[in-house]
């Protein structure tokens, strides 16, 4: 017997190349033939009678443009396997020889074959002098190509291809057998003349094989290429549908680039818009994380300004360029919010992708579905927690392919934090191939976070500016020395000569303080209260020098002009006083317009110094050569120490500062209590959804049920298991188990008539949402007030006036800022006659007539039966001044009328305007509120901007205010459509004290607004015009 061995198919020395551009539609491999157990059956019997030997090179026979195989080795080519071929047949044809012989002699005569006849009588089974008939006889060898069914017609002389192709309903693609066949199936032919034929019939099975491929590469007819180009389509059909199936089950990524798998594209556009030429060393280390690279929830955490954000939006640009998936960007606060979207817009200008701003009234629910293009949401706490709900509701969150999350230890920050971690919980339980990045600050507790995110974690302890921290206790500066006794080592006295008057005005040396680095250098000062800013404000400038006025005059005196203008012509009279000498103080007391132009003011360096509350620091990023802590306090609260590192932090610039240093005050009574402060670790993070009587958690099982993530108490206990509550369960609340507090929440959910379960036991029934229930979670209101909310709405149907908009803006007035302002009764009065009959009959209306308010004016007490409800009267009282705000438009007159500070009155704008938004998703829920829908809409609107209607298009875009929107429709830019089609440069010209990067940033902003608007009316017209799935057919 001849060795068994492994057959060896040579490959063609020359091979199409493979190193092309490959798209997402390549397939990875080539899929397992159908026929692979018939291949093995031929290997085998092969194997059985021939002996493979090693083999040479094989010659080449083909150029890449003649490769027959598309790339694939031809046997062909291999002579010595075609030689051991025929020798084999030979050899095997000597043997049946010798047995026929044998037989002869045995029986005297031959047995015929027992042959098969087909339904017409034709012989199907003959003779045939090949070995290899038997195993190739199979149907792994149906289909013949185009190509050879044409070269059998000419071997066999087949005028019909059917004929070649089936014979009794089987099909092969070796012409000898089908030669032998049809010699054995025709018709008179006796058995001798049969085997007469049958030498003239044998042939080389090599010999064959090289005909019939030779053939194949020679044949050229409209028949191969039609069947060509049907196989071509298949092919290209049957590829897309893995492509697409491998997307969404594996989510490919593809690397784009030498830029952390981005183009070059990216890096130069950082260095162009950012100035930043080359990464952190630890930004390298983190972006090339095996967590990073495989896609695993991340935490990371380092000190303030150590370039967490720019990793972050590296990140957010992968995810969308490689993986085409959306991102969603979570920031605390609206104007950290605008002031990203403003910055990222002209990156995804550049890198096409939409920025989509969810913060205060912006944003829509669900965001629109594009087709064409990724989206980038930016959104504050709240939105983001509305945003993921109804990306839930719609089976679309699996789209978002990373959600990002800035400040983290935002999570333990009472109900904001609560919302936050309702948020991110949905997000793991119901897509848990969204990837989360969140960044912080460094915590105590990281362990606990990793837990609820099932994240890694990387900390660093990197700053670009090394930072030094101080201590002042009387005259003396002490510097922050953790291996001191007291943590604090002697630095030195400070050398300043104070008179008298100014030692009773400056009893903490704050002017000796800062005038050590200012005006050649800035210095952040933080106050424990915001009537303390404005008051140190006005005393520093009181003991500087005349020279102060002189620095960047011209500059100090535009910024008085642009706040004048801000302000109709009205001016903050602490404002006006400091700002000559390059001071200002920042809390928010201030308007967005003036905030907004005391911060570029600072970061241009036309201001030195800033008074600052606490919310600085974790607002935008303004650091500071110096940075004084005036007490440690905030309000009336001792310092934390994340609150101190935050703002300590602020110390040091970047490219600009070789270090920064942080100053804390102290008066020697609160000596002991600092040092436990800057010795102490970080503050643990801890689960809100208890928070406020456990309201997070009631909103949280409430949204569960509505979006039928969890429609069972046991379902609930699973769901609340994998929240950081379920992780800390056991130090926040020891003595209730997680099913305990989910069957009281439901409990009181039905008595709030919220939910209502499908049968009597409550453990076994279902739990339904009622249609109260849904509006309350799908409005983002507030629980305690949803019932109030539904009374006062049914209420207003009942006598709605619509003669002016007073009894909306009642209806839109938020609970919840009620309390933070009491009502000046002669104020009231005055105000109250002020209006006409008809807003008087509206006031009436609600509850609050006239004769009430004269009354209180007039000081004398109210009968009982004459009572008003008091949170009704200070609500109409608050719905007066938004009254007045959106008929004048002039918030600093509104602001002495009502006497209150224009900050108050910026804070209830932004808070009714995101109100009426929560009202009208409210009120969309709930069919009997039909009518509000297209009033609140417009109102919305009106609230969220309080400007002259001409100027709305243009503040649409983020970053301009009502100032610079007057500016810009007086120049000409009158609609969304001038700002983008503008030229930056042309417009800093027009505009009087527009930067050029202002002017890129507006047309930037306008572009990417006007981008979205048009993607979603295109994305509007294509499903109008898309043809129904489910179209009825006749006949179906």
């Amino acid at each position: 017997m001849l060795n068994d061995t492994d057959i060896v198919v040579k490959r063609s020395s020359r091979k199409r190349s493979r190193d092309g551009f490959r798209s997402n539609l390549t397939p990875s491999r080539k899929k397992a033939s159908s026929t692979g157990g018939q291949c093995q059956l031929i290997a085998a019997k092969i194997n059985e009678y021939i002996e493979i030997t090693p083999e040479g090179k094989a010659p080449e026979y083909c150029s890449d443009n003649e490769d027959l195989f598309g790339g694939y080795d031809s046997i062909l080519g291999d002579s010595s396997f075609l030689a051991k071929l025929d020798d084999a047949e030979k050899h095997m044809g000597q043997l049946n020889d010798n047995c026929k012989r044998q037989s002869l002699g045995q029986d005297h005569m031959p047995k015929p074959a027992p042959s098969k006849t087909g339904p017409h009588g034709n012989v199907v089974e003959g003779l045939t002098d090949s070995i290899l008939v038997g195993c190739l006889e199979d149907d792994s060898f149906q289909d013949l190509p185009s190509s050879q069914i044409e070269f059998q017609q000419q071997v066999c002389g087949v005028n019909e291809v059917d004929q070649c192709q089936s014979v009794d309903g089987r099909h092969t693609s070796t012409p000898l057998v089908q030669m032998t066949r049809e010699a054995g199936t025709t018709d008179g032919i006796n058995s001798e003349e049969a085997a007469k034929r049958a030498p003239k019939a044998r042939r080389s099975m090599a010999n064959a094989i090289k005909m019939a491929m030779l053939g194949n590469a020679a044949t050229s007819s409209s028949c191969a290429a039609k069947m060509a180009q049907q196989q071509k389509d298949m092919v290209v059909t049957e590829e897309i549908s893995i492509a697409v199936q491998t997307i969404q089950a594996v989510a490919t990524e593809t690397d784009l680039g030498p830029f952390f798998g981005l183009p070059s594209k990216v890096k130069d556009l950082i260095g162009r818009l950012r100035g930043i030429d080359d990464l952190y060393e630890w930004q390298k280390t983190c972006l090339t994380l095996e967590s990073v690279e495989q896609r695993r929830n991340l935490i990371y955490s380092l000190p303030t300004s150590g370039g967490k954000t720019l990793v972050a939006e590296i990140l957010i640009f992968k995810e969308i360029m490689c993986r085409k998936k959306d991102a969603v960007f979570i920031l605390p606060y609206v104007s950290l919010v605008q002031e990203k979207v403003r910055g990222l817009a002209s990156f995804g200008l550049e890198l096409d992708f939409l920025v989509e701003e969810y913060a205060g009234s912006k944003g829509k629910f669900p965001p629109i579905k594009r087709r064409h293009k990724n989206s980038l949401y930016i959104t504050t706490i709240e939105k983001g927690h509305s945003l993921v709900n109804s990306l839930i509701e719609t089976s679309r969150l699996d789209g978002v392919g990373l959600v990002v999350v800035d400040e983290l230890h935002m999570l333990g920050d009472g109900s904001r934090g609560a919302v936050l971690e309702m948020t991110l919980a949905k997000v793991l339980h119901v897509s848990p191939s969204t990837q989360i990045i969140g960044m912080s600050a460094t915590l105590g507790n990281v362990g606990d976070l990793q837990g609820f995110l099932k994240a890694e974690n990387y900390t660093n302890d990197f700053r670009p500016v090394q930072l030094i921290e101080y201590v002042k206790l009387k005259d003396s500066i002490y510097e922050v020395d953790s291996r001191e006794e007291h943590c604090l080592r002697f630095s030195r006295l400070l050398n300043y000569k104070y008179s008298n008057s100014l030692k009773k005005m400056d009893p903490d040396h704050i002017v000796a303080l800062v005038t050590e680095v200012i005006p050649s250098q800035s210095c952040l000062v933080f106050c424990p209260t915001k009537k303390n800013c404005e008051n140190l404000a006005g005393m520093i400038c009181k003991y500087l020098a005349r020279a102060f006025l002189q620095h960047k005059e011209a500059e100090k005196a535009t910024l008085l002009k642009e706040l004048r203008d801000c302000g109709n012509g009205a001016i903050c009279p602490v404002l006006k006083h400091t700002v000559p000498y390059g001071l200002a103080y920042h809390h928010s007391g201030l308007t967005s317009d003036e905030r907004r132009l005391v911060e570029e003011a600072y970061s241009a360096g036309v201001l030195c110094l800033l008074t600052c509350t606490s919310t600085l620091a974790a607002g935008i990023n303004l650091p500071a050569r110096r940075v004084v802590l005036r007490s440690p306090y905030i309000a009336a609260d001792f310092l934390k120490r994340s609150q101190y590192k935050q703002m300590v932090g602020r110390a040091g610039r970047a490219g600009i500062d070789s270090m920064g240093e942080s100053i804390l005050v102290l008066q020697d009574k609160d000596r002991p209590m600092a040092e436990k402060l800057l010795s102490a670790p970080m503050e643990k993070c801890y689960s809100n959804l208890l928070h406020d009587g456990g309201k997070g958690l009631l909103s949280l099982i409430l949204s569960l049920i509505g979006l039928n993530v969890a429609q069972t108490l046991d379902q609930l206990r699973v769901f609340l298991s994998a929240t950081l509550l379920g992780v800390q369960q056991a130090h926040v609340c020891p003595e209730r188990s997680l099913a305990d507090m989910a069957a009281c929440s439901v409990e009181t959910l039905r008595e709030k008539g919220l939910i209502t379960f499908s049968a009597e036991d409550a453990d076994s029934s279902l739990l339904l949402i009622t249609k109260l229930g849904r509006a309350s979670y799908k409005g983002s209101v507030d629980l305690t007030y949803s019932s109030v909310l539904y009374r006062d709405l049914s209420k207003g149907l009942e006598g709605l006036l619509l003669n002016s908009f007073l009894h909306l803006v009642y209806l839109v007035t938020p609970y919840d800022m009620v309390s933070q302002c009491k009502p000046d009764w002669m104020i009231y009065f005055r105000q109250f006659t002020m209006l006409t009959v008809s807003e008087q009959r509206i006031c009436a209306v609600i509850g609050v007539p006239e004769s009430f308010v004269a009354r209180k004016a007039a000081g004398q007490t109210v009968k009982k039966s004459q009572a008003v409800d008091p949170e009704v009267a200070s609500r109409l009282y608050l719905a007066l001044v938004l009254h007045a705000l959106l008929r004048e438009t002039d918030l600093w007159a509104v602001a002495e009328r009502f006497q209150l500070t224009r900050g108050f009155l910026q804070t209830l704008l932004n808070s009714s305007s995101a109100f009426c938004s929560c009202v009208l998703h409210f009120s969309e829920e709930l069919e009997e509120f039909w009518p509000y829908k297209a009033l609140l809409l417009e109102l919305t609107r009106r609230l969220t901007y309080c400007v002259q209607a001409e100027l709305i298009p243009l503040m649409e875009v983020t970053g301009v205010m009502e100032a610079r929107a007057k500016q810009l429709f007086s120049a000409g830019y009158k609609s969304l459509a001038h700002l983008a089609n503008a030229e930056p440069r042309d417009m800093a010209q027009a505009i009087e004290n527009l930067s050029k990067r202002q002017a890129n940033q507006i047309v930037a902003s306008a572009k990417m607004l006007l981008q979205e608007k048009a993607e979603a009316l295109q994305e509007e017209v294509d499903d109008l015009l898309t043809k129904p799935t489910d179209l009825p057919s006749v006949g179906s």
